[in-house]
């Protein structure tokens, strides 16, 4: 059994003809970057469009980016260096320390109702609520 495939003469005639405007966009990228270092491709790739008035596509114009390789390397956060908090004081006598807080909650038919309570730090009692 011999099977014939066809393929359409659109593909077997293809050629690429845009071997000169890839090296214009190369340069272009290049001039770009020396010029403004902190650019990435988004700022390159507007500026071409919009201020320039080139209609390249940006997946092609991408590519040749990456291809130069001139992806800004993304630097990583400081970390901030934070001092080592103080040690909990733990209170020795009752009603040295208090702790104060609100809380909510909600009743079974759906009103809400929130509360202040105030607790002893040496024996954790609920001093008032």
């Amino acid at each position: 059994m011999h099977v014939v495939r066809f393929i359409s003469e659109t593909c077997f005639r293809y050629e690429r003809k845009l071997i000169d405007e890839n090296a214009l966009i190369a340069d272009w990228l290049i001039r770009l970057t020396i010029n403004r270092r902190t650019w990435g491709f988004g700022l390159c790739f507007l500026y071409l469009r919009n201020v320039k008035g080139f209609g390249w596509n940006h997946k092609r114009v991408y590519r040749i980016y990456k291809e130069l390789e001139l992806n800004l390397r993304i630097k990583p956060r400081n970390r901030l260096k934070r001092e080592k908090p103080d040690v909990l004081a733990v209170p020795e006598v009752p009603n040295h320390t208090w702790s104060m807080d609100f809380m909510a909650d909600q009743l079974a038919d759906g009103r809400k109702f929130r509360t202040l309570n105030v607790l002893d730090d040496f024996n954790r009692e609920g001093l008032g609520i």
